[in-house]
């Protein structure tokens, strides 16, 4: 990998980390004469199911993301962690290098695996998890290596044995896998 591409992607993911989401909708108002012990009590009983990513905040393609997952065979919450870290799941989030959508895919890997709109947030997430597949199958299952070869690309870590020394492909390794356990927020 050339300095380059190194420093592009570097740029990229700095500006993904400043990506603001938009606000949460205000919290609707509690119906006249309920209290507040009434409010939490009603709050406590009531089951709440987790996100897919264990992250907090909504996850728009959540059902999306499933099929793709169940279609590649990839853990539906490691390709959402990838996404988030990816993209925040801005589906018209791009780089200075030149990846694209939420999977943030260079369009050479796009046209590889079949995405002709790498915008198209479908698209994206079904070339993103084939993609993931791809580096799961080539380093045997070892997700830590497929995550560093999504980011750094597979002949750095083939290069390395592992996760390359680089400082952003070894904090990348580590929130993607945060989200997808739900460890980081």
């Amino acid at each position: 990998m050339s300095i380059d591409v190194t420093v592009a992607r570097v740029s990229e993911l700095s500006a993904l980390l400043t990506f603001s989401p938009p606000a949460a909708a205000p919290a609707p108002a509690a119906a006249p004469g309920t209290t507040f012990g009434s409010q939490l009590a009603t709050a406590m009983t009531t089951p709440v199911s987790a996100p897919a990513t264990g992250a907090a905040g909504d996850n728009p393609f959540a059902a999306e993301i499933a099929a793709a997952a169940a279609r590649n065979g990839v853990d539906p919450n490691l390709l959402t962690g990838l996404i988030r870290a990816e993209s925040n799941f801005n589906p018209s989030a791009g780089s200075p290098a030149g990846a694209q959508g939420l999977t943030q895919l260079m369009p050479g890997t796009a046209a590889s695996l079949g995405v002709t709109n790498p915008l198209d947030p479908v698209q994206s997430i079904e070339g993103g998890a084939k993609y993931l597949r791809q580096q799961l199958d080539h380093f045997g299952g070892d997700v830590t290596k497929a995550l560093a070869a999504y980011n750094a690309g597979p002949g750095a870590v083939e290069k390395f044995g592992g996760v390359p020394p680089y400082e952003e492909t070894q904090n990348y390794v580590r929130r993607v896998l945060g989200y997808a356990q739900g460890s980081i927020t």
